[in-house]
């Protein structure tokens, strides 16, 4: 094994080649194409881990459907406060992809997003009145002004007919539903914004290259950042200005291993999401919406059922989940010493 140095600093290192280092490096490649930026994935291509579309449920998350967004009160009223926020960076999240896509930076915008309608779902009538309430609090506001409620079986068959089959008559159900909600391929819009930035004279994007310290440099000021380089086994030491830890469920070790004061503290827990996928194209095509339940008290978010169409590859996919699911892998892709590896002084009291 070979160690080399390269002193001469990068402007911005991103590691992880996932969509929130490409939306980042996008963004400031725009702001200043004269900087100089390094890429570094640990795996043989780019949005292979959370941001590839099987790996996530794609939901445009603009607060039209998750019912954790909008927490009940004590005196039974609805706090929206957390909903128009979220709702709010989603808009600014379509209104940047917009520029990309005029600025020829994004091909045609269906490659990556679709309109799939959002809705709320629930059983029972507490959780009836809940949602009705939920429904009369945001649309006050101009944001979900076009939300529909409906407590009609045969308006919810309408609009969710696979959900509807079976059902007790007597059962009091209720949904929301927006029209305009969307589905979005994070991995299709990752490959896209990489496939930019390598066309740039002033980025080199280096896969299977896995980073494995980083620290500031007391004497410049510059990170120093160890790098692996697993094709030809050899490791490398460099030198940036910023740099950027997008590396998913790997971003905790090297967190840690950044020794800033703000790190401390910071522990995981591998819980994960599994889904279901539906293969029955005669299913598939009785269903199209996300559809978001509401988790039972006590229980986590991730705990809230979907039943989700994506949009994949220009296909229409059913998903149902999640189930939650352990592993001592921070990432698919991983190593069962992930866990171990995280677990440090400092962060140690909050994993117990």
């Amino acid at each position: 094994m070979e160690q080399t140095t390269t002193n001469q600093p990068a402007d911005v290192v991103l590691i992880g080649a996932g969509v929130m280092s490409a939306t980042l490096g996008v963004m400031l490649q725009r702001l200043q194409p004269d900087w100089h930026f390094q890429v570094f994935e640990r795996l043989d291509q780019v949005a292979a881990e959370s941001s590839d579309a099987w790996n996530n449920a794609g939901t445009g998350h603009a607060a039209y459907c998750e019912l954790n967004y909008t927490s009940e009160e004590a005196d039974g009223s609805i706090n929206i406060s957390k909903a128009l926020k979220i709702n709010e960076q989603f808009e600014l999240s379509k209104q940047f992809w917009a520029f990309l896509v005029e600025a020829g930076v994004l091909p045609a915008s269906a490659d990556f997003i679709n309109p799939v309608p959002h809705l709320s779902f629930v059983r029972g009538q507490e959780d009836v009145n809940f949602l009705r309430r939920r429904h009369a609090a945001l649309t006050q506001n101009h944001l979900f002004r076009a939300m529909e409620f409906s407590d009609d079986p045969a308006q919810l068959r309408e609009w969710i007919p696979l959900m509807m089959e079976h059902r007790d008559p007597q059962e009091r159900l209720a949904a929301t539903r927006m029209e305009h909600g969307a589905d979005v391929n994070f991995g299709e819009l990752t490959r896209e914004l990489f496939r930019y930035l390598d066309a740039q004279p002033n980025t080199d994007i280096y896969l299977q290259h896995e980073v494995r310290d980083v620290y500031r440099d007391p004497l410049s000021g510059h990170w120093r950042l160890t790098v692996h380089d697993q094709i030809a086994d050899e490791t490398r030491t460099l030198l940036a200005k910023f740099v950027f830890i997008g590396a998913g469920g790997g971003a905790l070790e090297l967190l840690n291993d950044s020794r800033i004061p703000e790190g401390d503290g910071y522990a995981g827990f591998p819980v994960s999401g599994q889904w279901l996928r539906c293969t029955n194209p005669e299913v598939i095509a009785q269903h199209h919406a996300k559809v978001y339940g509401k988790a039972d008290v006590g229980t986590p978010p991730m705990s809230m059922p979907h039943l989700d169409t994506r949009v994949i590859n220009g296909k229409n996919e059913l998903l149902f989940g999640p189930f939650a699911g352990f592993s001592t892998k921070f990432l698919k892709k991983g190593s069962y010493l992930d866990l171990i590896r995280s677990i440090d002084t400092d962060n140690i009291l909050p994993m117990l």
